[in-house]
């Protein structure tokens, strides 16, 4: 660090994106991308939105709301665009959390949330999750704060019911929940209905995973007007073009494309159930997930040399060295061929061992 750098942001512990390594062709596993490209739609429009790059985008993303607001059934007034859903709950952290307004999260879980927390020095607080590595929703209804829950949560899997959801929200009506819903839409449900009913529920979703876009970086966040409007004040204080003229169109024909993203959903759930019964049957434990994601240990071989045997032969996941999930990798759900390649090394590996 130059000498310059703040005082306070001294002990900043940043946040470790997945590898994105160059050295060589890798079959990647480790950072929950899709295996499908986008529709041929969504191409056509980029490349239309790039003959007018010499202009600023649209800071509302007009066009983009009026399509979500169909699509979700919702007011556009209820809709916020970001720069990937990080944005959206970055703004979220800004606008809601402070020293009297502390925060509470999962032990396990995503890992931005403590790194939102300790850039804007926010107190927060870490609920463990059961020795099943649910969330426990009676912990999130008796708990101090502002609740920020990933669901289907990351890296586990796992989700909570609506019922559950809704059990937290209303049990303190003065404070805010937060439910990000990266991984949604790969069997769990979204209470993104709920937001009529609670002022004090923000919902956060990304148009990276099930839709194919990634790359674009393209997020938003649905709530009650008033919430949206707090979200608008934060995005118009530090970057109001927020979502460039490539990802607004991007965005626009995902929307349309609907069915793309559902066929390759169904897809990656028929994957996943794959994959998972294939590791159990190597003799892996395998958390249920409902995401795009598994998280699987097995007792011959520790996570990080699993991990690390897999990349010699070209092949990435996730391993995350903290207590509770040291032994485990997280292993991105990709296409039919890709898993098989994995299946394969990993037998290799354990035969070696």
């Amino acid at each position: 660090m130059s000498q310059y750098f703040l005082e306070r942001f001294s002990k900043l512990t940043p946040y470790v994106p997945g590898e994105q390594p160059n050295d060589q062709p890798y079959i990647k596993l480790n950072t929950n991308e899709s295996p499908f490209p986008p529709c041929p739609e969504i191409i056509r429009a980029v490349e239309a939105a790039a003959d007018r790059l010499q202009l600023y985008p649209d800071p509302e993303g007009r066009e983009l709301i009026r399509a979500l607001s169909k699509r979700l059934n919702l007011p556009e007034r209820r809709i916020l665009l970001t720069n990937g859903s990080d944005e959206a709950l970055n703004f979220a952290f800004m606008a809601y959390c402070d020293a009297l307004h502390p925060v509470v999260f999962p032990d396990i879980t995503y890992g931005f949330y403590p790194v939102f927390a300790e850039l804007h020095h926010i107190p927060f607080s870490q609920i463990p999750l059961t020795s099943d590595f649910r969330v426990d929703p009676e912990d999130y209804c008796a708990a101090a704060g502002t609740v920020v829950l990933a669901n289907p949560n990351a890296p586990t899997g796992r989700a909570l019911s609506v019922e559950q959801i809704e059990r937290i929200v209303q049990s303190k009506p003065e404070r805010m929940v937060i439910i990000d819903e990266a991984y949604v839409d790969f069997g769990a449900k979204s209470v993104v209905g709920l937001v009529d009913k609670y002022r004090n529920l923000l919902v956060v979703q990304t148009f990276s995973k099930s839709r194919s876009l990634a790359g674009a970086r393209l997020g938003f966040a649905v709530g009650q007007e008033a919430l949206i409007a707090d979200l608008n004040a934060i995005k118009y204080a530090t970057n109001p073009y927020n979502v460039n003229r490539m990802t607004l169109a991007a965005g626009v024909a995902a929307v349309e494309n609907d069915n793309w993203f559902r066929n390759h959903c169904t897809i990656i759930c028929e994957n996943r159930e794959f994959l998972t019964g294939k590791l159990m049957m190597l003799g892996f434990s395998v958390i249920p997930s409902e995401a795009n994601f598994v998280l699987a240990r097995h007792d011959l071989l520790p996570g990080e040399a699993l991990y690390l045997a897999l990349k010699r032969r070209g092949i990435l996941v996730r391993h995350f060295d903290a207590e509770r999930i040291r032994d485990y990798i997280r292993i991105s759900v990709g296409s039919r061929n890709q898993l098989e390649k994995l299946l394969q090394a990993i037998q290799v590996i354990l035969e070696e061992s």
